[in-house]
């Protein structure tokens, strides 16, 4: 028998930005796919129109692209099994719900909300499981004519049968559900709009999905799905493979949440994090290349990734470590890319404006900084001192170059520098040490760090001679002459 070709599929619900889970998942979605050469649909699960917004979809696609998770099927891409929102696919669950209730297979429920209340309660004394009692599973059609007389509306559920569902999942094995925990479920509700269970297999069956990996907290929701498969007249050999993949926690072994780590990937965007950064951490919470090796690409991700090695515990979201996975990823890049990165932040920040001249010496700066900052939103900071019209010092710096010492650092410096010729940074380090250190016996952190405070405006800046030969000697000479006039 000829293998299925591997297809998997994203299928967020985006009610806001996708989170470090959202993206955790699509990231194993789309290395699996392009690890087998199968194929990433991508589809928009927005039924709960209160919640799910066009800003919100668009959002979620821009994410992905940002994040180099292209897809194979699925909005702005098309496809055969289209279309990808679900919000557009309505007839077609209308049409099964129809289908199910002829067949026996799922039927009509008028509990009102307080009945439904009620039952629970009940259960909840009695010490037994909650869930639906099976009230409205053989009504009479007096009894339906009755509730209909009565003004009520009726929900479709599914007749979950006695017995248990049983599946392999690709990570944890074989599970097992009593259905004693899987009571009979709404499928579609009173205004005839589809849930979940029902949209989510249907259209796994439609769009030739061979694989479902998703997070661990949808495992409980599987037998209803299979479920659905089986009215649907799907053979269980042709049910798409379930993995579902450990949670990931915080820290301090919570779930996550913004108080440790889970915040939308629009937040380590706007912090400087690279997309491959995130990939490459991500990939490693719950998956391993099989050594000990945390740096790797896109590539070899894709080369690497298989659903055997994913584990079933839970993964540790570590904040640090995804710094110095972006330290690194951002010292790899070439100047044009990490150019490429820097400037957005750059003229957001309004550090430049994007003139041609700017960002020629922007390029001149980047290789001092690229080993220095572990996100690009550290750029700003760095590198305003080259740019400002207005110099100024910061405020908790300026006590250190206004005591007599430091003035008596800076005139020396001044004197020393209108004489330099050549105006590079060996020829100003040269002149500096041979009269800072060498003659007045000053140590380099006293005498340097006024000399950084006045040029640069901050005790923190790049290396100091190759940020005075980026400035240019006049400004360097009228920023010392400013910085002794405090």
């Amino acid at each position: 028998m000829t293998a299925k070709k591997v297809k998997v599929r994203f299928a967020p619900s985006p009610t806001g930005d996708l989170h470090v889970g959202n993206i955790r998942t699509a990231l194993f979605d789309w290395a699996y796919a392009r690890h087998t050469g199968g194929t990433f649909l991508f589809r928009i699960e927005d039924t709960d129109t209160t919640r799910v917004t066009d800003e919100y979809i668009q959002a979620a696609i821009d994410t992905l692209k940002w994040l180099g998770l292209q897809w194979d099927e699925g909005p702005e891409v098309g496809g055969p099994n289209g279309p990808y929102l679900q919000s557009q696919r309505l007839d077609i669950y209308a049409e099964w719900a129809k289908k199910f209730l002829e067949q026996g297979d799922a039927y009509h429920c008028y509990c009102s909300p307080e009945e439904l209340e009620a039952v629970r309660e009940e259960q909840r004394k009695a010490n037994v499981a909650p869930g639906y009692n099976g009230h409205c599973r053989e009504l009479t059609a007096d009894q339906i004519a009755a509730y209909k007389a009565d003004g009520r509306e009726a929900v479709v559920r599914m007749r979950m049968p006695d017995g248990t569902t049983t599946f392999v999942d690709e990570i944890r094995g074989e599970v097992t559900f009593d259905h004693k925990f899987v009571p009979d479920f709404v499928m579609v509700r009173a205004d005839g709009s589809p849930l979940y269970t029902l949209a989510v297999a249907v259209d796994d069956v439609m769009m030739g999905v061979t694989h479902v990996l998703r997070g661990e907290d949808l495992l409980s929701s599987t037998p209803r799905q299979i479920r659905v498969y089986q009215a649907m007249g799907i053979k269980p050999e042709d049910y798409p493979a379930f993995a579902h993949l450990p949670f990931v926690m915080g820290q301090d072994n919570a779930k996550l949440s913004k108080r440790n780590g889970e915040v939308s990937i629009a937040w380590y965007r706007e912090q400087g994090y690279l997309p491959e950064a995130i990939c490459n951490y991500l990939a490693l919470l719950g998956w391993s290349p099989g050594d000990d090796r945390e740096n790797i690409s896109m590539k070899e991700l894709t080369e690497l990734f298989t659903v055997e090695k994913v584990h079933s515990s839970p993964a540790r979201f570590d904040m640090k470590k995804l710094e110095a996975i972006n330290g690194d990823k951002i010292r790899a890049l070439s100047l044009e890319d990490f150019a490429h990165w820097t400037l957005p932040f750059l003229i957001k920040a309004k550090v430049i404006s994007g003139t041609d001249a700017e960002i020629a010496l922007v390029k001149k700066a980047l290789p001092l900084i690229q080993e220095r900052i572990v996100k690009l939103d550290e750029a700003p900071a760095l590198l305003k001192f080259l740019f400002v019209t207005e110099f100024s010092v910061d405020e908790d710096a300026v006590s250190k170059i206004t005591d007599g010492s430091a003035k008596d650092i800076l005139k020396r410096s001044l004197k020393e520098l209108e004489g330099v010729d050549s105006w590079s940074h060996d020829s100003i380090e040269a002149v500096l040490r041979a009269s800072l250190i060498e003659e007045l016996g000053l140590k380099p952190r006293i005498a340097f760090t006024a000399l950084r405070i006045a040029t640069t405006g901050s005790t923190i800046s790049p290396p100091l001679f190759e940020s005075m030969e980026l400035l240019g000697k006049q400004a360097c000479l009228d920023r010392i002459t400013a910085a002794l006039a405090l």
